[in-house]
């Protein structure tokens, strides 16, 4: 149904945490200082061994506190998060970021009647909460409305990370409990790959938190492009088999290459083999292959022109180059420090014209 902040529907705000005890009040407050009277605060500590238990027990009362045993991941703290939830409305907040004191508000009065997921931009901010940037960038237009045909497509549609996201209490029932062993990271990537089945996308392109970014972040591995790459090539296959099934039970299928038609994917796999082809995953990937691939599928891409031209002649570049200056070509875009000052600059200059 239609929501407003009139109606004072129950909301849900669950806080994921594991040993993140020096974020974790600030995450807390937030969600305790939303201007939003019907909001209850969870916080799932998944086991920690930091000094989080004596931040939790200083909130008395006014959380609820979900202590786990034992350390399952993200996907068991979601999970247990949600089983304690009564909320019509469920946000789920990392606990290293934070939400801004209008967030539920503005969710509610945003909430349409087929509305599954929610979804607005967050700031980026740096572990002293300077803000650096926005995500998704401004310039990336979010997909909103029914997107099940660009789900079918290629497995993906422009959505944001789980501190951005929030959902209808009846579409997650329709898909929790998360897959514990497949999504012990990430599990944000299966809830904003499944609810959309269950109904609409609703998006907010104002910034309502913050997402911190710092050198214990699971998306932070700069150095490691290779294991990045792989960690989210097995994400993404295990999203698209939880989608396959999940479209099945509604009497949708989803073609068996969908993953080829993904710029996102292909990128992950271009980056797999170009920097570790002995440990890369999937056998018969050439690098042409992949960015002839790459760059058809960026053509397609809900962006503009110019950026996605420039993306279709990244891929054919990193295809095409010898392998050294294909690695440091794909370095260049996937980790900004690695970028000499004057590439630096023309992306600047290239990121202002877009916007």
């Amino acid at each position: 149904m239609r929501y407003s902040t009139q109606d004072r529907v129950p909301v849900s705000v669950v806080i994921a945490n594991y040993n993140y005890a020096r974020f974790l009040r600030r995450s807390i407050d937030s969600a305790l200082e939303q201007d939003y009277d019907n909001a209850e605060v969870i916080v799932v500590d998944d086991a920690s061994t930091d000094e989080t238990a004596s931040v939790v027990a200083s909130y008395g009362p006014r959380i609820k506190a979900c202590l786990r045993e034992e350390n399952g991941g993200h996907a068991a703290a979601f999970n247990t998060g949600f089983a304690s939830s009564k909320g019509e409305i469920v946000l789920f907040l990392d606990a290293d970021d934070y939400l801004y004191p209008h967030a539920v508000t503005e969710i509610v009065d945003a909430w349409e009647d087929r509305t599954a997921q929610m979804q607005f931009r967050l700031h980026i901010v740096d572990e002293e909460m300077r803000v650096k940037d926005v995500f998704p960038p401004p310039e990336l237009a979010f997909d909103s409305g029914d997107v099940t045909p660009k789900l079918l497509q290629k497995g993906r549609y422009q959505t944001t990370v789980t501190s951005g996201l929030a959902f209808d209490r009846s579409a997650l029932e329709a898909i929790m409990p998360v897959p514990e062993k497949d999504f012990r990271q990430g599990a944000d990537g299966y809830l904003a790959t499944v609810a959309p089945l269950h109904g609409d996308v609703t998006s907010i392109d104002d910034c309502l938190g913050a997402y911190r970014m710092h050198g214990a972040n699971h998306s932070v591995f700069a150095e490691k492009l290779g294991q990045r790459a792989r960690w989210r090539i097995e994400h993404d296959f295990h999203r698209l088999e939880a989608l396959s099934d999940q479209a099945t039970e509604i009497g949708l299928d989803l073609p068996p290459d969908v993953g080829l038609r993904d710029p996102v994917h292909l990128e992950e796999r271009l980056a797999s083999l170009c920097m570790d082809k002995d440990l890369h995953p999937v056998a018969n990937d050439s690098r042409l292959g992949l960015a002839t691939a790459g760059a058809v599928a960026s053509l397609d891409m809900n962006a503009s022109r110019r950026r996605r031209a420039l993306l279709a002649a990244w891929f054919l570049s990193v295809g095409v180059l010898p392998a050294r200056m294909a690695r440091a070509v794909l370095s260049w875009k996937l980790v900004a420090s690695s970028r000499p000052d004057v590439l630096l600059r023309l992306s600047k200059a290239i990121r202002h014209a877009m916007g």
